[in-house]
């Protein structure tokens, strides 16, 4: 089949980023600049241009920008994504006549022989000489030509500039006219720059693919969580918490740098199997139970239902009644955000059996062949106080809908943070349906996937819509496991779609480093987690305190990364202010990760040579390098760690041999270094080096 036009030469091939073939948006945050490559050629030796055409969903028109040759056919651009919401990019190529007319006179006028400064020829040169004439004639048709082209630009153009391209065409046929044995160079940057804006793109190829790229706030790209539990928010020891106490505590959360405040579930909790102290299947009746055992239709409504705005009666729209009401939670909302901080919610799609939906909707859950509904289990373990829900129900529409009208809710509420428990357990497909509507919606939503789970799996739900996600940084200990993970999840192709989050500690795992290793450890990891990763979170006051006492093995372990005495069973109060506790260095950490770009980032991090295996050292930067980061930091929680950097001088930004001044922002000492440089570093007293690097004045 013939094209519709075959006089659209130049060929479109391997366009970069995009994911799965443009199934899924490239992921970037406001701000971010997206550097487009494409492979682009054509027959013969004819010059071409080509454009990166971009828009967001809410522009009407196209914008551009050029796109420069690398070699090879392979070019390249960049645009800058300056709001959140949904864009597209494409390419445009075309071949350039004007470009090609200048590139052969050039050759053209450089084949002349000055005949001003050039030595009289020898004689066996006389025939070349006899040529001359001739090269000139073709020079001066060449010139016409030149002219033809210009004019065309000017029917493009409009004003002065139409204007001036008609007289620098009428300059080139004068010239021409003129008849000279040797030819000036006639072409300017004036009439460059005006014939590279009024290009000739009647035969341009314009790309079949248009990548769709997800731009999400700046929050979902640099942000600092913390994870507590409201119902241990009491002063009074004993005590069950609300929004009100959690409220006193928002100027302390927000004086340690944090400006996502995690909640887990704040809904009623199920009766029926709760479960006691430490996960037990015995709970006594001041148990308060599990909060992810969601839903309780006996418990007090919150707020009366008219004021719920469709709220249900003790499900996923309802609070805990011993947390307050609804209307507690807005004030929590709103002053928070006072505080600089957003309210991150836990959305788990997940039932007590004491959930309304059990009784209103029974075909959204798996019946068992007696009739009973199927709780969830993880042989051995079973938690007889969980339903999960049936993604493959008769009713999967109306299951559909009413989750997602849970995000909805919240969302009207002013909650803009989610982070969503074990989305891996549910449907792909309604995970692309319901996140990605929810975005178009209101694009400051942020979802983060609390996945601990396989590759691809994490990867696929990255993909699907959600903003940030949970890694495997707990279990990358050692240097080698460090590096390989990070260069995996920090460069593309990954980058382009999963943006992790670093969590040392979560109320589910307690990593053996940390058992092991104590408060040094807790110390090491959390510089690890804040420096690596540009989002990370703690679960406090767990870690400010340095809490490492592991629960009991399962039967048939021989390890256990749960919490002895879990806030996931019982209501904990601790002062995480009392002594050793590391808010001191949470605080200037996130002070230090505020005031430099660099730490803002993942892009650009490197990981840089030292010789020992006990220390690792990396830097980040901006892209000019006007600010520069470089850290080291002693894996050992036991012993002091000593070693020789061999820094990649170029990664700095800096040459081979080039001495430099490095800040270290955690002890405030300073030092001159060079790539091979001498590093003591000792647990529990100084884990690591924080440099800001600066050129020697």
């Amino acid at each position: 089949m013939k094209p519709s036009d075959g006089r659209r030469r130049v060929i479109i091939e391997d366009i970069q980023p995009q994911i799965d073939a443009g199934a899924h948006p490239v992921l970037r945050v406001a701000g971010d600049d997206v550097r487009v490559s494409a492979v682009i050629f054509a027959d013969g030796k004819d010059e071409l241009a080509a454009r990166v055409l971009f828009r967001c969903a809410s522009d009407k028109r196209w914008q551009f920008v050029p796109m420069q040759p690398e070699g090879n056919d392979l070019w390249t651009g960049r645009f800058v994504v300056n709001k959140a919401g949904s864009w597209r990019f494409t390419v445009l190529g075309w071949v350039d006549h004007f470009a090609s007319w200048l590139t052969d006179l050039k050759k053209r006028l450089a084949a002349q022989v000055d005949p001003v400064t050039a030595d009289a020829p020898p004689a066996t040169e006389v025939a070349a000489n006899a040529g001359l004439n001739a090269g000139a004639r073709d020079i001066a048709l060449a010139l016409r030509s030149g002219a033809v082209l210009i004019d065309e630009a000017a029917t493009r153009a409009r004003g002065d500039d139409a204007r001036r391209l008609h007289e620098l065409a009428r300059g080139l046929e004068k010239l021409a006219d003129e008849k000279r044995s040797y030819y000036a160079d006639p072409c300017g940057d004036e009439l460059l720059k005006l014939m590279e804006r009024y290009p000739d793109l009647e035969h341009a190829t314009r790309s079949d693919t248009e990548v769709p790229v997800w731009v999400d706030r700046e929050r979902a790209g640099f942000s600092a969580w913390y994870e507590m539990f409201p119902r241990s928010a009491s002063p009074v020891a004993g005590r069950h918490g609300t929004f009100k106490d959690v409220e006193k505590q928002l100027s302390e959360i927000a004086a340690m740098g944090f400006d996502i405040l995690y909640l887990p579930p704040v809904h009623p909790i199920g009766r029926a199997f709760r479960k006691g102290p430490n996960n037990s299947t015995t709970a006594g009746p001041d148990a308060p139970g599990s909060p992810w055992a969601i839903g309780d239709t006996t418990a007090p409504a919150s707020a009366p239902l008219g004021a719920q705005a469709g709220g249900d009666q003790g499900g996923h729209k309802s609070i805990h009644p011993q947390l307050g009401t609804l209307a507690d939670f807005d004030r929590l909302v709103n002053a928070a955000k006072g505080q600089g901080i957003d309210i991150a919610l836990d959305i788990a799609f997940q039932c007590s059996p004491d959930h309304p939906w059990v009784t209103e909707h029974p075909s959204w859950f798996v019946i068992r062949p007696d009739g009973s509904i199927q709780y969830a289990e993880n042989p051995p373990k079973k938690y007889q106080d969980i339903y999960p829900l049936n993604f493959e129900s008769d009713d999967w529409r109306g299951l559909w809908d009413e989750l997602y009208s849970v995000f909805e809710f919240w969302i009207e509420r002013g909650v803009h943070v989610f982070r969503v428990d074990n989305p891996h357990t549910k449907a792909f497909p309604f995970w692309e349906w319901c996140l990605n509507a929810l975005r178009e919606k209101d694009p400051d939503v942020i979802f983060l996937a609390e996945a601990f789970t396989r590759p691809h799996v994490m990867y696929g739900l990255a993909k699907r819509g959600f903003s940030q996600s949970y890694t495997y940084f707990t279990w990358r200990t050692s240097k080698q496991e460090l590096q390989i993970y990070l260069e995996e999840i920090t460069q593309p192709p990954v980058s382009d779609f999963f943006r992790p989050n670093f969590w040392p500690n979560t109320p589910d795992i307690l990593h053996k480093t940390l058992q092991e290793g104590g408060r040094p450890a807790f110390m090491q990891r959390l510089v690890l987690a804040a420096t690596l990763a540009a989002n990370y979170g703690i679960y406090g006051p767990a870690y400010e305190l340095a809490e490492n006492v592991p629960a009991a093995p399962a039967a048939g372990k021989t390890e256990s990364e749960e919490y002895i005495d879990s806030e996931k069973y019982e209501i904990r109060q601790r002062d995480r202010n009392a002594p050793g506790s590391l808010v001191p260095l949470i605080t200037q950490l996130n002070q230090i990760r505020r005031a430099n770009p660099a730490l803002q980032s993942n892009a650009s991090l490197y990981f840089h040579s030292i010789d020992n295996p006990n220390l690792i050292c990396y830097s980040k930067t901006t892209r000019g390098f006007e600010n520069t980061i470089l850290v080291v930091v002693n894996l050992d929680s036991f012993n002091e760690q000593t070693g020789w950097t061999s820094l990649d001088m170029k990664e700095l930004g800096m040459t081979a041999s080039e001495s430099f001044l490095v800040d270290d922002l955690l002890s405030g000492a300073q030092y001159t270094w060079r790539d091979r440089s001498y590093v003591a570093l000792r647990p529990g007293v100084q884990p690591a080096h924080i440099f800001r690097v600066r050129r020697m004045q």
